[in-house]
């Protein structure tokens, strides 16, 4: 029944594009709109004579007179003979249509039975709630279990990492600095205070970046990862010739293949007054 649905959906899609394709051909420029013009008065001159309102001698007359200015006008002539003495173009067949709008959903639909997954149902607002509670059913185990041990021992150090990772990954940037926090304090780690000073940069919170950046880069002041992420804080806080220098030293000390060189120098290209 699905795939009825899709199909008559499809049909009515391409209903628009039939009706198009069935009109004859509208005029285009200079040219061909006079060409329309004339065919149109050709017509006409027809139509009065089947009506009674012209004899065959004036019609004659006026066709001839018509059929000239046809011919005169510029490449008109291979027109006038492929069209039969100015009559409009047919139509596209109506076989040639009902094939392509029957062909058309027809290949569609089978490349989608060939390579989609349309058994695959969508996952509704109930199943993702239920996965959300699970997964914060998990994290709550997984606090449960930190509290009841050694706070400065490494399980719980590694726990913290964890629920901090967990945290950010879900979007509760809090949270995550929290439990990275926790694990600060069992063992000191300048990237996991670079992570947590990154963080704390797209949260807008410079004092409390700038105080993880001074405490790692005491720990490890060649680290490029905390030099550039210092270079950001001064350039996010306005000190353009200080983030400038840092990331000029940066690049000094770096191999000529380093990865982050490419980055640094572009930082470096959008400082402004650079």
């Amino acid at each position: 029944m699905t795939f009825l649905l899709l199909g008559l959906l499809a049909l009515a899609a391409l209903l628009p594009l039939a009706l198009v394709l069935w009109r004859a051909p509208r005029a285009r420029g200079r040219r061909a709109a006079d060409l329309a013009l004339y065919r149109a008065q050709l017509a006409e001159l027809d139509r009065e004579r089947a009506l009674g309102r012209m004899d065959e001698a004036a019609h004659q007359a006026a066709t001839l007179e018509v059929q000239r200015r046809l011919l005169a006008t510029p490449g008109a002539a291979a027109d006038a003979a492929a069209g039969g003495a100015g009559r409009a173009a047919a139509p596209p067949r109506p076989m040639a249509l009902l094939l392509a709008l029957l062909l058309i959903p027809t290949v569609a639909l089978g490349t989608y039975l060939l390579h989609g997954a349309p058994g695959t149902p969508s996952a509704p607002l109930r199943l993702r709630q239920e996965a959300a509670a699970r997964d914060e059913a998990l994290l709550a185990q997984l606090r449960a279990r930190l509290a009841a041990i050694d706070p400065r021992s490494e399980a719980a150090r590694q726990g913290w990492l964890l629920l901090g990772e967990a945290e950010r990954n879900r979007g509760r940037a809090e949270a995550a600095l929290a439990a990275w926090d926790r694990a600060l304090a069992a063992r000191f780690d300048p990237s996991l205070a670079a992570m947590m000073a990154e963080l704390q940069i797209d949260r807008d919170q410079p004092e409390a970046a700038r105080a993880l950046l001074d405490s790692a880069l005491a720990a490890a002041p060649a680290d490029p990862r905390l030099r550039y992420l210092s270079g950001v804080l001064q350039a996010r806080s306005g000190e353009n010739g200080a983030a400038r220098r840092t990331w000029q030293a940066l690049l000094a000390d770096s191999p000529a293949d380093a990865p982050w060189r490419r980055l640094v120098e572009q930082r470096l290209a959008e400082l402004p007054g650079g």
